[in-house]
């Protein structure tokens, strides 16, 4: 049975605390466990390339799981699959704090992903379908502010715990916020969303996704290897199977209907897609050049690159209140054309420019993010109808994960053909220095780019505040 959504106060501040709450736990997750890595190489014995499968198993099992869990969501109920997920994500966490070698850390991370992909999909989903559409801007700017709050403070409270406690400490805190959300979820969520009840799961279509996913990002992440050029026009042929079978499926686990005839959410979704793909190694960069050509410290490079996540995360909830008053089209390329400056400002840094700038240019770059990010997710969710809610948050789950993918590919790439495969130290820091020029480079070509799909993208004709925010 649906519920119909609307006026029940404690409805939506349960669902807002634990759609909050869930979209904290995983950039907490993946920041804070990237501190305790050198912990967790001691403990465990790792070599470099177990260690890096620590992050990219999480990442794989999130990016092949979003859209059919989206999908599932649909079909038997938000509610059902956000629950399982946290159940799921809560295990992996707890199991992962037990582990005594990199084989098994390397699993759970993977269990984590797949809860992950299910509470995260549809999170956002929930969220939509209860609140109307004149509050949803408001509402997602708390959403994905709760997301950099996660970013920002992962590095800061995983080394603290890591430090004092260990490096299980950090999956054990997720015991506690897992067992509270489920709580929540299942005490106060009452009643069920459903966007499409009757339809079959493609199978078939999930696992030509699956694969196409898989090869995509792990060849991305074995660039330029020869592997990697290989993996990466595989999955890229697989992904075209995908399009063309989904074309034809009778019940299409993606409706790619929805990018051909619904202008607002493909250009939108094009805009996220850009977004990510030139932003999402800025923090990488900048935190070898703080420690390489700076000579700063970790923790005082964590300090300054604080400046970013902050600011988004003050930002968020009012660009994402303002989008309810004024075109997220209009705020969305105000914060697009931000980001371009501020990319392209990066893209002069040498050894004499200045902290107080950095931070400052930093500052400017998590504005530009703020403006862009809450406004264009509204106008996604705004642009479907309401039986696809679970299928649009995947998808911009999907685009997100994807642009970080290429971003650090991209990064990885001009890395290894300027610097090469050497370790960076005094004698070619001219040559890491032009590394970042490029990639900041490249990065303000592809937002300049994502400027026109968020500017051309047309005005999201928003329904009353009874709309389409009730649930079907």
């Amino acid at each position: 049975m649906d519920h119909p959504g609307h006026g029940n106060t404690t409805l939506e501040r349960s669902a807002l605390i634990v759609a909050t709450l869930t979209s904290f736990i995983g950039p907490f997750m993946i920041s804070s466990v990237n501190v305790a890595l050198p912990s967790i190489q001691a403990d465990l014995r790792m070599d470099a390339v177990q260690l890096s499968w620590i992050a990219t198993s999480y990442l794989l099992a999130v990016a092949v799981g979003l859209v059919p869990a989206g999908k599932i969501a649909d079909i038997h109920g938000r509610k059902k699959v956000f629950a399982t997920g946290l159940a799921i994500y809560t295990i992996g966490s707890g199991a992962a704090a037990f582990v005594d070698s990199a084989a098994l850390l390397i699993a759970t991370r993977v269990v984590q992903g797949i809860g992950a992909a299910m509470f995260v999909t549809t999170g956002m989903a929930i969220l939509t379908s209860i609140f109307p559409p004149n509050r949803r801007g408001r509402v997602i700017g708390i959403y994905v502010a709760a997301v950099y709050i996660g970013l920002s403070v992962g590095p800061f409270i995983g080394g603290l715990l890591t430090q004092h406690l260990g490096w299980r400490s950090i999956f054990l805190v997720m015991l506690p916020l897992g067992i509270f959300s489920i709580a929540l979820t299942l005490y106060y969520l009452r009643g069920e969303w459903l966007g499409e009840p009757g339809q079959q799961l493609d199978l078939g279509g999930c696992l030509l996704y699956g694969a196409a996913i898989l090869a995509m990002v792990y060849g991305a992440s074995r660039l330029p290897a020869p592997i990697g050029i290989t993996l990466l026009l595989s999955g890229s042929a697989l992904f075209f199977l995908f399009v063309r079978h989904q074309l034809s499926a009778r019940f299409p686990v993606f409706d790619m209907k929805l990018f051909a005839g619904n202008k607002v959410f493909a250009f939108s979704s094009l805009a996220a897609l850009l977004n990510y793909s030139a932003t999402f190694a800025v923090t990488f960069l900048l935190s070898l050049y703080l420690q390489y050509i700076k000579g700063m410290p970790p923790q005082a490079a964590g300090t300054v690159l604080m400046a970013q996540p902050i600011m988004m995360a003050l930002l968020s909830p009012v660009a994402g209140r303002l989008s309810d008053r004024i075109e997220p089209r209009l705020i969305a390329t105000a914060g697009m054309i931000t980001t371009v400056i501020g990319v392209s400002l990066f893209s002069t840094l040498d050894g004499q420019t200045k902290t107080p700038l950095i931070v400052a240019n930093l500052i400017l770059l998590g504005t530009g993010f703020s403006l862009f990010s809450s406004p264009n997710m509204s106008a996604i969710m705004g642009a479907v109808d309401k039986r696809h809610y679970g299928l649009a948050s995947g998808a911009v789950a999907t685009m997100r994960l994807l642009g970080q993918m290429f971003s650090m590919a991209m990064a990885t790439v001009v890395l290894a053909l300027i610097v090469g495969r050497q370790a960076i130290t005094p004698a070619n820091y001219d040559l890491f220095l032009r590394s970042i020029h490029t990639v900041f480079f490249i990065s303000a070509t592809l937002c300049s780019i994502g400027v026109y799909f968020s500017w051309f993208r047309g005005s999201l004709h928003r329904p009353g505040a009874t709309g389409n925010s009730t649930s079907s």
